[in-house]
This record gives C-alpha cells, sequence and structure tokens, in this order.
C-alpha cells in the first residue's frame, strides 16, 4: 500500500449505497485540503473534529487516518440527515478499522448544546448544486447535492451553527463552488471574527471547486467590516485568480 493511499481511505473500501452521495471530486479536494494541512492539524492537537454531512464516510476517515498515529486521543464525530448515509459512514469506519460517533440530524441540531465552543476541527462538504429551493431537503441522495437559490441554502445554515460550535482555537473547511459566491461566504465570516484562505481550487469539466479554511482571528474584529468590504472583495478576487493561474501553469 502506498504513502498516499495508507493515509487516506481507500476508495476500495468505502461502503456505498444508491441513496447515499458516492465520493467525487468534491470529496477528493476536501481530504486533499486536508492532506495538505496534515503538519498544520497534527501541530494543531485537536480534542474534538467533526464532519456535519458525512455521506460515504470517506472524508471523517480520512482526517481520522490523517491524524491517528501522531494523536491517537482525539474524539471524531459525524452527523448526517440520511439514516442510510449514517449507516454507511459506519460500514466505512469501520471497514478501515477507525472508529466515530456517527448521529443522524439535521447539521447538528440536536448537538448544539452538548458541542458548543468545544470543536476544535469542522469540516464540510454540504449541498452546493444551485437547485430550485424544493429540492432542499430532500430524502435520500437528492439531500447530498441539492444546494436551493445559488446553492447556498444549506451553507448560509451551516455558518452560524459552525460559529457557535468552534473552539476558541477551531478550524473549518469548507467545500464552496464559484457559483456559491464564496466570496461572500468569507465576508459573512469575517463579520463574525473569521479569517479565512483558500487551501485547494480546482476545475473539472462540470464545476470549479474552492476548499476554504476559517479560522477566528482577533485582528478581524477591530476592523472597520463595512468600509472595508469592497477591499476584501477585491483581494480574495486576486488571491482566487493566482490559484487559478498555479494549476495552469
Amino acid at each position: 500500500m502506498s504513502e498516499m493511499t495508507s493515509r487516506t481511505a481507500d476508495i476500495m473500501r468505502v461502503s456505498s449505497h444508491r441513496e447515499v452521495y458516492e465520493p467525487c471530486d468534491d470529496s477528493f479536494a476536501l481530504v486533499d485540503a486536508l492532506l495538505a494541512d496534515q503538519t498544520n492539524l497534527i501541530n494543531h492537537n485537536p480534542k474534538l473534529c467533526m464532519e456535519i454531512g458525512c455521506g460515504s464516510g470517506y472524508v471523517i476517515t480520512s482526517l481520522i487516518l490523517l491524524l491517528k498515529e501522531k494523536l491517537p486521543n482525539v474524539h471524531y464525530l459525524a452527523t448526517d440527515t440520511n439514516p442510510i448515509a449514517a449507516r454507511v459512514t459506519n460500514e466505512t469506519l469501520q471497514a478501515h478499522g477507525v472508529s466515530a460517533e456517527v448521529v443522524c440530524t439535521d447539521i447538528a441540531s440536536c448537538l448544539e448544546e452538548r458541542l458548543a465552543g468545544l470543536v476544535d476541527v469542522m469540516v464540510v462538504n454540504p449541498p452546493y448544486v444551485p437547485t430550485p429551493e424544493y429540492e432542499v431537503g430532500m430524502e435520500g441522495i437528492a439531500s447530498a447535492w441539492a444546494g436551493g437559490e445559488n446553492g447556498r441554502s444549506v451553507i448560509d445554515r451551516v455558518l452560524p451553527v459552525v460559529d457557535r460550535l468552534l473552539s476558541e482555537k477551531g478550524w473549518f473547511y469548507l467545500v464552496t463552488l464559484t457559483s456559491n459566491y464564496p466570496s461572500e461566504i468569507c465576508l459573512v465570516m469575517r463579520k463574525r471574527g473569521y479569517a479565512s484562505r483558500i487551501v485547494v481550487q480546482r476545475s473539472t469539466e462540470e464545476e470549479n471547486l474552492i476548499i476554504l479554511k476559517f479560522w477566528r482571528d482577533k485582528d478581524e474584529e477591530g476592523v472597520d467590516k463595512e468600509t472595508s468590504s469592497e477591499s476584501f472583495m477585491k483581494q480574495f478576487s486576486r488571491s482566487l485568480s493566482s490559484f487559478m493561474e498555479k494549476q495552469w501553469r
């Protein structure tokens, strides 16, 4: 087994079901972002890591495998609104010999009181595909991709929950598309006191993926958010352009 394979979930051991979203380009990009940040994550020394929307379990399993050798005592938690996905995630975890607490719930609705201010690392691959609003929250696999107008309906519900759950040192990794207006997402989080950066940018035939990382930043709390919004948006656009230029070199 190669070094890369040993550090992330083996796709051949990821469980599947027709009503559960299988690992795809967005899943791989998120895991690549975690892999790129592995040393920082280990030095961060998280006590509690969480995934919202675990699907097949590929991402949470990969996160555990990335950290377990150096950090064997981390507690992992994963949620999904689809009960079949919760079962499939447990199967994937078991196939890799690792464990996490898997809860079937909408985002983190039954966990917010218990976990407020405790999550050190949060990963989310949300339903981000722009769709009619009536498709959002449908049962089965549709719940994994239907994101409503601009693909933001679920993302905009997730952000305040993440803000409540993250610890003071918490990090948040989020999958977005350019059609989700990621610069606006960063601005929303900036107004909550978070800095952000692009960790991975990846273009496929169908979509342009951007993996964002957020963390609490006291310097952001003192910034005049209204007067500096325009300059922030320009800075984000330059950063995204730089990532895209590197990709095409």
